[in-house]
């Protein structure tokens, strides 16, 4: 069951069950079942906050994944700070929801094992969203 809650933001306008479904088709593209996500998005001052406490790190970011995953099923916390969001979608000029869905299968990529940390994997990690969301988007032309 995937679950969507806000802590410190509003709520973004989202069709849960759309993104569900999808994210459902992405964890089992990597052999995954989805199992219990959830997504709580936030401003920049709480991810600050959980970034300091949990990881240690005192920058914002984007997204920071807890992964409670067993070896065929994907489970997480996902926080998303939508300011970050907001930002990055300005900075490369694309639609602030696209950039959202970006950011939410990345959560479940990290989910399934997908690291980030160097330019190799990050540019692997890019080519797997870019690949998510054109499944997203084929699912919206339907």
């Amino acid at each position: 069951m995937v679950r969507f809650m806000a802590e410190n933001t509003a709520m973004p306008a989202l069709d849960e069950p759309r993104i569900e479904h999808w994210l459902r088709r992405v964890a089992a593209g990597y052999g995954f079942a989805l199992g219990d996500v959830t997504y709580i998005f936030c401003n920049d001052e709480r991810i600050l906050e959980v970034n300091r406490q949990f990881l240690g790190h005192d920058y914002y970011t984007d997204v920071i994944t807890f992964d409670y995953s067993t070896p065929a099923r994907v489970s997480g916390d996902i926080y998303i700070s939508l300011d970050t969001v907001r930002s990055n979608a300005e900075a490369v000029g694309v639609d602030w929801m696209n950039e959202l869905h970006r950011i939410l299968v990345h959560g479940v990529l990290h989910l399934t094992g997908q690291g980030d940390k160097t330019p190799e994997t990050k540019a692997v990690m890019t080519d797997k969203e870019n690949k998510a969301l054109k499944q997203i988007t084929d699912y919206e032309n339907m």
